[in-house]
C-alpha cells in the first residue's frame, strides 16, 4: 500500500558542463524564485539534488508530483535549471533556463527503488551548436533510473 504523501529524492546530472558557466536549480516561481547551487561540480558533471513530493495520482494513474522545485501543469511537470545570467552570473554571454522533464517518473520505478535512494536522470549541457542547452531537453538514456 502506498503512503498518501511522501518525499521522492531526485538527482539531475548535467553531463560535460561548459567550463565557467554558472548553473543553478530554480526553487519557487519566477519573480520569487531562489537559486539553489549544485550539490557538486566536476569537469564530468554538475549534480543537483532535490526532493519532489508525491501525493496521490493523476487521473491517468501516474504519480502526482509537487514541491518547491517542481514546475508546470500536473500532467507535464518539470524542473528548471537556470543558466548563465539567470543563474546569477552577471558577466555570462548566456542567459536562460533548461526544462528537465519529470514525466518519465512512474510508480514502477518509484516503488522499486531502495529506501532513501535517489532516482537519477542525465541531461546534456550543450546544444548541437556548442553553446549551453536551453529550453526543453531530452533526458540522456536510459532516462530516469
Amino acid at each position: 500500500m502506498r503512503p498518501e504523501r511522501f518525499e521522492l529524492p531526485l538527482r539531475i546530472l548535467v553531463d560535460d558542463p561548459i567550463p565557467g558557466l554558472a548553473l543553478a536549480l530554480q526553487r519557487g516561481r519566477a519573480g520569487a524564485a531562489e537559486l539553489v547551487p549544485p550539490a557538486s561540480r566536476s569537469a564530468e558533471a554538475v549534480v543537483f539534488d532535490l526532493e519532489a513530493i508525491v501525493e496521490g495520482g493523476l487521473p491517468d494513474g501516474r504519480p502526482r508530483l509537487l514541491g518547491p522545485c517542481v514546475q508546470g501543469p500536473p500532467d507535464a511537470r518539470f524542473v528548471y535549471l537556470c543558466v548563465g545570467v539567470m543563474a546569477g552570473q552577471a558577466d555570462s554571454p548566456w542567459s536562460g533556463r533548461v526544462k528537465v522533464p519529470l514525466g518519465g517518473l512512474g510508480w514502477d520505478m518509484i516503488e522499486a527503488r531502495p529506501p532513501g535512494a535517489r532516482l537519477v536522470a542525465r541531461i546534456p549541457s550543450r546544444s548541437p551548436r556548442g553553446g549551453p542547452a536551453l529550453a526543453s531537453v531530452r533526458l540522456l538514456p536510459p532516462g530516469w533510473a
